[in-house]
């Protein structure tokens, strides 16, 4: 496969795959002739959702949480691995680059939290925001949604983790050092390399490897326990940039991580393959067999338990160098138990506001 002529810098996903639940759509059959009409949209569309739940029950035993809450659906930042492109399918939308493009933003969520924590049924245990999309992606800076969320959490004492790679996340430090003093969150950065320009064609519009470790190291001083995903992991692209961004989030304040090997689950297999082609021609077929070489034979492994971390000789070498630098760093020393004893309903009448 050659690379084509054209690339749409700043996007992930240089294709927009035919969503497998829709019965009609339109598709570029060929590059000339017919459909030279056909030219992608780049500009971002937000779509305003009106949800009807936000809390989510989490029901993967190996994903470590227990409800996930998400104010976005889609990303603009536009990770090329991403696992969550494929959920955009059940918007009516394709996981390519609708998944960047095309985000649905829920304006609700903070009412809709304040609902869940007053219901009486609720039984207090930790919530992840961003449990498939980042919630401090662009559109965040104007909607301030995460932050209003943050600010009922704080307010019924509800504990949160969070998971982001982007440092607007840093505009939310006083209500997170304000959770922090009564151990009340933890949060993740996600790393997938220290170069910078390799960083820039994984992950177009996200924040630099510096915004990030500067991220770590301005919560960990508030007393907010950080922690690093070095995730995913893709043998031959930047499997080997693991201990380096292992050392450097430590340096910078971070006390857990973790990480993942990538899966290339339903859409995201083509719209991956698009892109290894066209990035990297010279190593594509090699990159592809050592994915399938960690997931018995296939580019994805939806088995719980390995779809992780993967198996064979591939996934054990990246999980005993995991395992030396962190043990070397002192990482994953304690585990952060979030308090939910402090959870409280304060009787506030519901709001839209």
């Amino acid at each position: 496969m050659e690379q084509s002529d054209q690339y749409y810098k700043g996007r992930g996903a240089q294709i927009n795959p035919a969503n497998k639940y829709l019965k009609d759509a339109y598709a570029q059959v060929h590059s000339e002739g017919i459909d030279e009409w056909w030219q992608p949209d780049e500009k971002t569309e937000y779509l305003e959702e009106h949800a009807k739940t936000i809390v989510n029950k989490v029901d993967s035993p190996d994903i470590g949480m227990w409800y996930s809450l998400n104010p976005y659906q889609g990303c603009e930042h536009g990770c090329i691995y991403c696992y969550a492109r494929n959920a955009h399918q059940y918007w009516g939308f394709s996981a390519g680059m609708d998944f960047e493009r095309k985000i649905i933003v829920k304006k609700n969520a903070p009412y809709l939290l304040r609902k869940q924590l007053e219901n009486k049924r609720w039984q207090p245990v930790p919530i992840s925001i961003s449990g498939n999309t980042d919630c401090y992606q662009p559109i965040e800076r104007k909607m301030k949604i995460t932050r209003q969320l943050l600010q009922i959490a704080l307010e019924y004492r509800q504990p949160i983790g969070m998971i982001t790679k982007n440092s607007l996340i840093l505009r939310d430090r006083d209500i997170l050092t304000e959770m922090a003093k009564r151990n009340l969150v933890s949060v993740f950065v996600s790393i997938t390399a220290m170069d910078e320009q390799l960083r820039q064609v994984m992950e177009p519009r996200t924040a630099s490897y510096r915004q990030r470790l500067r991220v770590i190291a301005e919560l960990s001083k508030n007393g907010i326990p950080m922690g690093v995903m070095s995730a995913p992991m893709i043998p031959g692209i930047n499997d080997q940039e693991m201990p380096a961004i292992l050392k450097a989030a430590h340096e910078h304040g971070a006390r857990m991580a973790g990480y993942t090997i990538v899966r290339l689950n339903d859409a995201v297999g083509e719209i991956f393959r698009d892109w290894l082609w066209k990035n990297f021609p010279d190593r594509a077929e090699k990159v592809l067999h050592l994915i399938e070489s960690c997931h018995g034979g296939q580019i994805n492994d939806s088995t719980w338990g390995r779809r992780m971390h993967g198996a064979g000789s591939v996934t054990g070498m990246i999980e005993q160098q995991f395992r030396i630098h962190t043990r070397q760093l002192g990482l994953n020393q304690e585990r952060v138990q979030l308090d939910v004893t402090q959870f409280r309903r304060p009787g506030q009448q519901l709001s839209l506001f």
